[in-house]
């Protein structure tokens, strides 16, 4: 399913900063955060949505258990806190920096609904931002609930071959360098990275995948 993990390959710090707007860029700037530095939590006020300039930040939630959900890992370029353009006024779900680094720009909702208001083209960008979003989530919590580990990680790998992937000239393979750890992916797909490992082992066995830490290769039979 198209564009369900990302947006329309488009680098939104590079659309949205309000570096880009010479109305706001005097009074703007950056923060920077640590990796496991929380950039905000449950229950904070959503006066603020967030662009990445680098690095990874995680979204997710505390269920009442204490279990950790992770519901995306995202990376330069790409916007979280979104739902405050919307209305919402408390946090459902925290951020956290998990690179050594990660350079945030933080937009005000208002500076966001004021550009919105002046520019109709950006505006239907971010409304067409948040209608992907939403797809994304909801296709998530599908494959989560309704279908086992394996299908998740291959569907999840049909995502990253569209973001991330080219084919390889000489073999046809479908290569893929993308950004995620195992434990990234494992926290995504809903499973536990050792299950993710044997799972990939099995999968390179069959001749089906083939993996580095850096890249993810779909061969040329089941491409």
């Amino acid at each position: 399913m198209k564009n369900i993990w990302f947006f329309d390959h488009v680098n939104l710090f590079h659309l949205l900063c309000p570096h880009k707007f010479k109305d706001y860029k005097k009074c703007h700037s950056f923060d920077t955060y640590q990796k496991s530095d929380y950039i905000y939590f449950t229950e904070d006020a959503a006066n603020k949505v967030f662009l990445i300039e680098k690095g990874k930040v995680k979204i997710g939630y505390y269920t009442e258990a204490g279990e950790e959900i992770i519901n995306a890992i995202l990376t330069k370029g790409e916007l979280f806190g979104e739902k405050a353009i919307l209305g919402e006024e408390k946090r459902n779900e925290f951020a956290q920096s998990i690179d050594m680094k990660t350079s945030i720009c933080p937009i005000s909702v208002e500076t966001m609904h004021d550009l919105m208001r002046d520019n109709k083209t950006f505006s239907l960008k971010i409304y067409k931002f948040l209608g992907l979003r939403f797809k994304k989530l909801e296709r998530r919590l599908q494959l989560i609930l309704f279908k086992d580990t394996r299908t998740r990680f291959l569907e999840f790998t049909k995502e990253l071959c569209e973001e991330y992937g080219y084919d390889c000239e000489s073999t046809g393979d479908k290569i893929i360098v993308h950004p995620y750890t195992q434990k990234d992916i494992a926290s995504l797909i809903g499973t536990s990275r050792s299950n993710l490992n044997v799972l990939m082992n099995e999968l390179k066995e069959e001749n089906i995948i083939n993996f580095n830490r850096k890249e993810l290769r779909i061969l040329q039979k089941t491409a």
